[in-house]
């Protein structure tokens, strides 16, 4: 006779997160009901709220891993010392490109609730100091110091960002398909960071 699994305090409040992560980019933070995330847990409303008090908390504390599992790595590599600015870039477009591409409706996401004024969060993360005082940014100054840091951080971040943003777009007129949109997707961290490199060169 098979033994029944037994919840623990941690694998309830792990699913609940796993049900507000599908419920949230489903519906979006104002769409979405507590009831609904319960729902999706297979949970009742009262042991829902029993761990996470109100949506708001149990939204900031999903996000809250999103961004990390965004900017977790990203902003290391943006401060390694050792690294040259090209082996940055390199590794800034890889590891962005691979967690895009693990979560690809993060971004309309993303994009949708910064629209609602729904991410505290960002706010709070003061990231125009971490960015501009990186050094990246300083050897970005440094090998041109007539560029304007933000033009090329918004074009490398464009570059990377937009074809997941298209995407819906680019299977509805069929451009592309799952298959060759992730073959797409690993081409680009070998050209995002030549076209990077090429606009460092131009003046």
């Amino acid at each position: 006779m098979a033994k029944k699994k037994i919840e623990t305090p941690a694998t309830t409040e792990e699913k609940i997160k796993e049900a507000a992560r599908k419920v949230f980019m489903r519906k979006g933070f104002s769409a979405t009901r507590t009831r609904d995330i319960a729902e999706e847990a297979g949970i009742n409303l009262a042991l829902l709220n029993y761990y996470f008090r109100s949506k708001q908390r149990l939204f900031e504390e999903v996000m809250q891993e999103k961004i990390q599992k965004l900017l977790g790595t990203l902003v290391p590599i943006m401060n390694d010392a050792e690294l040259t600015l090209e082996e940055k870039i390199e590794g800034i477009v890889s590891h962005y490109i691979d967690v895009l591409s693990a979560n690809p409706d993060l971004p309309m996401f993303v994009l949708n609730e910064l629209g609602k004024n729904n991410f505290s969060i960002v706010k709070n993360a003061n990231l125009d100091k971490v960015i501009s005082q990186s050094s990246f940014v300083k050897q970005l100054r440094e090998r041109r110091n007539d560029l304007n840091p933000v033009h090329f951080i918004i074009s490398i971040f464009g570059m990377i960002i937009f074809p997941f943003v298209a995407r819906p777009m680019m299977f509805l007129t069929g451009m592309t398909n799952e298959k060759s949109f992730i073959l797409l997707m690993n081409e680009r961290k070998a050209l995002v960071p030549v076209w990077a490199k090429a606009m460092l060169k131009a003046k």
